[in-house]
């Protein structure tokens, strides 16, 4: 029965391109058209369709970690963007429709972010070895998407030109105080700090990022200038001419949306100017996946634009610029990946091949979902006074994006 269903699940979803997935028994399923070679996969658990059928997401990836399931050349990217696009344009499979509905119905549960639940969520991801990170982000750490300005780009001077952009909008004066909400290792903030004249105080809920981003700021000789601590955003007390957060809305949780900006206009001067980067669905409110929630960002959740608005418009914060990125991400994870794979040595020595496997899937998917789903990257500048920023975007096409090519070919 179990192999019957998958057939047809299989059948429904691949509608372009080309699939074959031999199944323990030596059945062969085959799906999809063209005359393009076949995506060739090898399943070896007997119980494996039957899990598929139900979650499709969290059992396939539970079935590459753990080598119950493997593609023909390892093509694990090929089987990914075969995967996303065909589900993009089907949609799930009635067997799986109860366990979507079900995680659509419970995500305000399993996001409830308190304080406490909060910092657990962040050392389950971000307290990992600082080893693993170094073999695949650029050298200033930036876990966040890049902005590619031109096709050949490479990372560092894509990560330069996003801090750069993001420095153009907050149009920081020196010895303005900033507050950098979900600050990672520091490199933003110390971006700020250097070469801005900003009084940066950054803060995240990660031990080991805390840690390693103070040890920088004494490092650069900028410990005068750059604070860091190891606090919630909720706790912060003061006020600040601008605010960033970059790559931090993410784990915010939809219940504490409303929450989030009254803390953001709370801590903002009358004339301050708040930039918010953060994945955004493209489509209406969803849920998290069920592998990247159990396994990589628990709690975490990708906002839609809606969300974010409606929460902006009852903490009365004026949204002065929306920017939608598209395929930067994509192209961001890319690097990542061939960085990371050109490492897998080295990351297997710190962790094991399970962990290298669980690694990959999650890289390689979330270019996918970015490639050939719906997410992108929402940048939203906010003010409390629609007059605290210039009437045009020309501002940020001169000194700020000059300053940040200088500074990426440094």
């Amino acid at each position: 029965m179990w192999e019957t269903l998958l057939d047809r699940m299989l059948g429904h979803l691949f509608q372009t391109g080309r699939i074959e997935v031999t199944l323990p028994s030596g059945r062969v399923l085959s799906a999809g058209q063209g005359d393009a070679e076949p995506v060739r996969v090898r399943v070896h658990d007997p119980n494996l369709p039957r899990r598929v059928i139900a979650k499709p997401d969290l059992a396939v990836g539970e079935a590459y970690m753990d080598g119950t399931l493997t593609i023909e050349n390892d093509d694990l990217r090929g089987f990914l963007a075969l995967a996303t696009r065909n589900l993009q344009n089907r949609g799930a499979f009635w067997t799986s429709k109860p366990y979507v509905l079900a995680s659509a119905a419970l995500r305000r549960i399993a996001q409830h972010n308190p304080i406490g639940r909060a910092q657990r969520n962040v050392a389950h991801h971000y307290d990992l070895s600082g080893e693993l990170y170094d073999l695949f982000l650029d050298a200033d750490r930036q876990y966040s998407c890049a902005y590619f300005r031109h096709p050949g780009d490479t990372l560092e001077q894509a990560q330069a030109q996003k801090k750069a952009h993001i420095a153009g909008k907050l149009l920081l004066e020196p010895g303005m105080r900033v507050l950098d909400i979900g600050c990672g290792w520091g490199g933003m903030a110390l971006t700020l700090a250097r070469d801005y004249g900003a009084e940066v105080l950054g803060v995240t809920l990660s031990r080991e990022q805390h840690a390693v981003a103070t040890e920088r700021a004494r490092a650069e000789g900028l410990a005068d200038r750059v604070q860091f601590r190891l606090q919630d955003y909720r706790e912060v007390q003061g006020s600040f001419d601008r605010i960033v957060s970059v790559g931090m809305f993410e784990h915010v949780g939809v219940p504490h949306y409303r929450e989030y900006f009254r803390h953001v206009r709370r801590l903002l001067t009358g004339e301050g100017v708040a930039l918010i980067h953060s994945i955004g669905r493209f489509g209406p409110p969803g849920a998290t996946g069920g592998f990247i929630d159990k396994y990589i960002f628990p709690g975490g959740y990708v906002p839609a634009m809606s969300e974010m608005a409606a929460a902006i418009e009852r903490e009365e914060l004026c949204p002065t610029d929306l920017e939608v990125w598209r395929l930067h991400y994509a192209e961001t994870l890319r690097h990542w990946y061939n960085r990371f794979m050109a490492n897998i040595d080295k990351a297997r020595a710190i962790y094991d091949e399970r962990f290298c496997r669980m690694w990959r899937f999650y890289l390689a998917a979330s270019e996918m979902t970015f490639r050939a789903g719906s997410q992108g990257v929402f940048q939203v500048q906010l003010a409390k006074n629609q007059e605290a920023v210039p009437l045009t975007r020309e501002y940020l096409y001169t000194e700020p994006l000059e300053h940040g090519r200088r500074h990426a070919a440094e």
